[in-house]
């Protein structure tokens, strides 16, 4: 959700909603407008088991660009079991683009004396396959950027792979969007997390961010249990429906506006 610009009505009310004093959801075509005793809440936390109830790790990266092809990683954080924590900074070899370092604060001369990619990505990947042998699931906020980014650093240093095949991924982007259907409008990590109330203070910081993700999906597995009752493996099933359905409503509005395609295909990793 994000603040109303302009006055509207309350969609559930109809009171006057001054610009700046409700919020606003949806989508350009189907925005409404909401007073702030209106505005839409998640549901309170329900009494289920599911796999929110078990042990989840979490990735994040913060890297040098959006192409998760082409761009290089500059920290990472692996969260496992509780006090469990690997994170790090990479010396990426490449410049990092001063639009990127005004974004996670990382600038070439800090990563200047950071172990290099091929060092850094062997312990990330190490670690992931762990997670495979152990069958934990691993919480990766928009899976798609971040795995496709680790696979193309490994195949970049010649870094043997994780069994991508067996590693189970909790996705809460696109969880989030499976549950809303895009009708709460953008969600950015710190959007959902504002709306489940789990705290992000340093956003962009990679152990932050990795932090809020997995406080993100434990709240959605909690707070809808027709999600958090199913099964890791069931689960991974049902993103890949919904991020394909989330591609098709995305490149239906697209093609109107002559804006590139996503591919349905393209989760947990892209093709």
């Amino acid at each position: 959700m994000q603040t109303n610009r302009f006055d509207g009505f309350c969609d559930a009310c109809s009171a006057q909603v001054l610009a700046g004093s409700g919020s606003l959801t949806g989508r350009p075509g189907r925005w409404r407008t909401w007073c702030l005793a209106c505005s839409p809440r998640p549901p309170a936390r329900g009494r289920h088991d599911g796999w929110h109830r078990v042990p989840l790790a979490s990735l994040d990266f913060e890297t040098t660009g959006i192409d998760p092809l082409s761009d290089r990683v500059v920290s990472y954080a692996l969260l496992d079991e509780p006090g469990f924590e690997i994170v790090g900074l990479v010396n990426p070899g490449v410049p990092v683009p001063a639009a990127s370092a005004a974004v996670h604060g990382l600038t070439d001369q800090m990563l200047a004396t950071a172990p290099g990619s091929a060092e850094s990505i062997a312990v990330v990947a190490d670690w992931v396959q762990t997670l495979v042998d152990r069958e934990v699931g691993l919480v990766v906020f928009n899976a798609s950027y971040d795995l496709t980014m680790l696979r193309a650093e490994c195949r970049r240093h010649g870094v043997t792979e994780p069994d991508w095949s067996r590693l189970l991924v909790v996705d809460p982007f696109v969880v989030d969007w499976g549950i809303e259907r895009g009708g709460l409008g953008r969600r950015r990590l710190t959007d959902v997390a504002a709306y489940y109330g789990v705290p992000l203070e340093d956003a962009h910081d990679a152990t932050a961010d990795a932090r809020a993700a997995r406080d993100v999906a434990v709240e959605l597995a909690a707070r809808h249990a027709h999600v958090g009752a199913l099964g890791l493996v069931e689960l991974m099933e049902r993103q890949r429906a919904w991020y394909a359905d989330r591609a098709e409503d995305w490149n239906a509005y697209a093609r109107t506006r002559g804006r590139d395609l996503d591919d349905p295909a393209a989760w947990p990793l892209a093709v």
